[in-house]
């Protein structure tokens, strides 16, 4: 048997033990080359590596790289405001995959609030339980899990929009966690693969973000290589970052 037949007929073996149609790579580079890979019993050997300085995602089975995609890391800066630090890393080493969600709600963390204070020039606060009452006499206060205004000497509530940051006289409130306010749709893509501590794997409204060091913590992917992942990688999947 010639070297060239022996590596076509292992490549054979590869792919048809990891359910793709004979003659494709095992090693993938695209979203469109791993169509063929079907969950099977393989992914109880599937783990994950993050390539930090790389910026890339590989997912592995034995010695094999099934799939490999870009990713945004995070950006290593460091945030101080208001008496608290920020340090925007995700900690090299051994993680696992802790869950898996579809349609993720981003609550914000508090130093989303604090960035958008810094880059305007103003206060940050947390939203107080009791409420506050503002310069004119107006109460801003919470109704039926929502953030309001109540005119002064008047009972009528008007509900703030929940798309927007609550900001009144010079300061940034911080929603309580229980509020819409505190909810974004859409801000994490389609899927989300929690890492635990707060770090998760799950995709992005700004797709220029990918291959960048920008996030604050967590790994962003593309659509269509996020969709990929989630499908294939169970709860459990090892996760080496380095």
């Amino acid at each position: 048997m010639s070297p060239l037949t022996r590596r076509r007929w292992r490549e054979a073996l590869v792919a048809a033990a990891f359910g793709l149609a004979t003659g494709m790579r095992p090693e993938l580079t695209r979203a469109q080359d791993g169509a063929g890979l079907v969950p099977g019993p393989w992914m109880q050997s599937v783990r994950l590596e993050v390539l930090l300085s790389r910026r890339l995602l590989l997912v592995l089975a034995g010695a094999d790289t099934l799939y490999r995609a870009r990713i945004a890391v995070p950006s290593g800066r460091t945030l101080t405001m208001a008496g608290r630090t920020w340090h925007f890393t995700l900690p090299r080493g051994e993680r696992r995959v802790t869950g898996k969600r579809e349609r993720p709600v981003w609550i914000p963390p508090e130093w989303h609030y604090a960035e958008i204070a810094r880059a305007e020039g103003l206060r940050v606060a947390p939203f107080p339980l009791a409420g506050v009452t503002l310069h004119d006499g107006s109460r801003l206060t919470v109704r039926d899990s929502v953030i309001g205004v109540v005119p002064p000497g008047d009972t009528t509530f008007l509900a703030l929009p929940t798309e927007e940051h609550v900001i009144f006289e010079g300061t940034v409130f911080i929603p309580p966690m229980e509020t819409l306010n505190r909810r974004v749709d859409g801000m994490l893509g389609a899927y989300a693969l929690d890492l635990g501590g707060g770090y998760m794997i799950h995709g992005t409204r700004d797709l220029t973000s990918i291959g960048r060091a920008v996030t604050h913590g967590c790994i962003r992917l593309g659509d269509r290589d996020l969709a990929w992942v989630y499908a294939r990688v169970p709860v459990g999947t090892p996760v080496l970052v380095r």
